[in-house]
């Protein structure tokens, strides 16, 4: 099919009929244009959007770290290096243990408590556990031999004894005395000890009898703590002898030994007590 310049040459006064099928072609080429250009603007415009959100989504991320959150975070710069709180010291010096209790009573230099009958043997009773002890006759004397029978005497003094402190307590027919020997040094006191024959002198008087008698049998213990050296003679009021069946002897001369020794040992913390005030005070 041709055309000439002024158009199709179909027409009232043209020669020639129409090429519908080559027009329907034509006509349909241009349509598939038409459809394509318009994907293509689709794609493009939907790429376009795309980008918009996408720097919108960027852009909205900025904002947050920037915005009002970020703003209430310091930065590095501004945190402060150090606190205005000084920090805790601590010495290197480590603190003087607590003073020894025995250290107190080993020693004339160190024990320099009073000594006196109420401060080994206060009060008028002496109660252990269920067992209720009434206090007797009480001395106390710088002759040491003169409180003692047989060797022990000389022994005292060979030992360098200071004096002697003597209580009587009886309960229910059962007396003992306790004879404390006061010593310049813990070795001399536990040599006294140890060497002990012979006893301690009963002490009788204020309520209690005399008893253990010449030729009967009694209780005799020695025992030492410290600087002091303390003996026992435990018997019968009546003045019968003691046999190993006599536990009532037994418990007796137990208990006030024991109560003796406690004495001792407070003697020593009531001084390791008033030392170490000192040492903080």
């Amino acid at each position: 099919m041709s055309f000439g310049q002024g158009g199709p040459s179909w027409g009232p006064g043209g020669t020639q009929t129409p090429d519908w099928a080559a027009l329907a072609d034509e006509s349909a080429a241009r349509n598939r244009r038409k459809k394509w250009l318009l994907i293509g603007g689709g794609v493009l415009a939907t790429a376009a959007i795309g980008a918009i959100v996408a720097t919108a989504v960027i852009s909205t991320n900025k904002s947050n770290t920037s915005g009002k959150h970020a703003s209430e975070l310091p930065a590095a710069t501004d945190l402060p290096n150090e606190t205005a709180e000084p920090e805790p010291s601590f010495s290197s010096v480590a603190p003087p243990p607590p003073p020894n209790p025995k250290d107190f009573i080993s020693s004339a230099k160190k024990d320099r408590a009073p000594i006196t009958v109420d401060a080994f043997f206060p009060g008028k009773k002496l109660t252990m556990g269920d067992r209720v002890y009434v206090k007797g006759a009480t001395q106390q004397t710088k002759s040491c031999a003169a409180t003692t029978k047989g060797a022990l005497g000389s022994i005292l003094v060979n030992n360098g004894c200071d004096q002697v402190v003597r209580a009587t307590y009886s309960k229910d027919g059962v007396a003992v005395t306790v004879g404390l020997a006061v010593f310049p040094t813990e070795a001399q006191a536990k040599k006294a000890a140890q060497q002990a024959t012979g006893s301690i002198a009963t002490l009788s008087g204020a309520g209690v009898p005399a008893f253990c008698p010449p030729g009967s049998v009694c209780r005799r213990t020695a025992n030492s703590y410290g600087r002091y050296a303390y003996f026992a003679i435990s018997g019968f009021t009546s003045g019968k002898s003691v046999t190993t069946a006599d536990k009532s002897v037994y418990a007796t001369g137990d208990d006030l030994t024991n109560f003796t020794f406690r004495q001792i040992h407070r003697r020593g913390e009531l001084q390791a007590s008033a030392a170490s005030t000192a040492q903080t005070g």
